[in-house]
This record gives structure tokens, C-alpha cells and sequence, in this order.
């Protein structure tokens, strides 16, 4: 099974989710679009870490396009390691990447996804350059 997470990635953030009950579909495994919530989670989390927190009245990341590929299913009770990646930044978009694993089973990916991120001036709803702490992060 190959992980589909590129070489020239960056790890710059890992945070552990608690695998809640209603995370769950009636199969008994952890629902798919949750691995997206959880994808979501640690890369807002990780944001916000570094100072770069979305503002509604100025500018942050909107997602242009998520994927996730399902290796092995994740259940309740449990929590989830997710770990984020980054790279490729150019003018107004960079790449980020996630795994996601059983924190009690390191190693073993569950499901594996990322998104394009464009960087935006939300009032005029324009694409603007990556804030520089955005780009030195994202770069190898």
C-alpha cells in the first residue's frame, strides 16, 4: 500500500484528536468525511500556532481543492494522531498534506490526505501573496 504524501514534504505540526462516539457511521468505524474534520482540525490548530489564524475581516487559507485516501479504518474508543505537512509554496497557494494514525499504533496510517490552500484578502474575496511567515515555513 503506498501512502500518497510527496518527498519533499515538511512536517511542522502533530496533535492528537480524541475518536469521539458520534464520529462513528452505523458500519462501527470512524465516518468518512470525518478524517476531513480531523484534517480541518490540526491544520487550523497549526496555523493559529504559528500566528497565522484566519481573520474573517483581513486575510487567511481557503481550501481550493481536499482529497483523503482510506487505508485502514479507525473506530471508537481511541485517538487519532493526526501529523500536517507542508510544501510547495508559490505566489498565493501552498500545499498541505496530513496523515492520520491510531496514537496507540504509531506508524500505521489509517488515511492519508491534504488540500491546496490559496491565501486570501476576504473582503475583496482576492487571492494575495502568502504572508512571508507562511512561505519560510512552507519551504524546505
Amino acid at each position: 500500500m503506498r501512502i500518497l504524501i510527496p518527498d519533499n514534504k515538511k512536517l511542522v505540526f502533530e496533535m492528537d484528536l480524541t475518536i469521539r462516539w458520534g464520529d462513528m457511521d452505523a458500519m462501527g468505524h470512524v465516518n468518512n468525511n470525518v478524517y476531513f474534520r480531523y484534517l480541518e482540525t490540526a491544520r487550523i490548530d497549526w496555523m493559529r500556532s504559528v500566528g497565522c489564524e484566519p481573520d474573517p475581516s483581513g486575510q487567511g487559507p481557503v481550501i481550493l481543492n481536499a482529497f483523503c485516501n482510506f487505508y485502514k479504518q479507525l473506530e471508537y474508543p481511541g485517538d487519532v494522531r493526526v501529523k500536517i505537512y507542508v510544501s510547495d509554496p508559490a505566489r498565493t497557494t501552498f500545499e498541505t498534506w496530513g496523515t492520520m494514525e491510531r496514537a496507540d499504533q504509531p506508524g500505521v496510517v489509517s488515511a492519508a490526505g491534504g488540500a491546496t490552500v490559496v491565501w486570501v484578502d476576504f473582503p475583496s474575496q482576492k487571492a494575495v501573496e502568502l504572508p512571508q511567515r507562511m512561505r519560510d515555513i512552507a519551504t524546505l
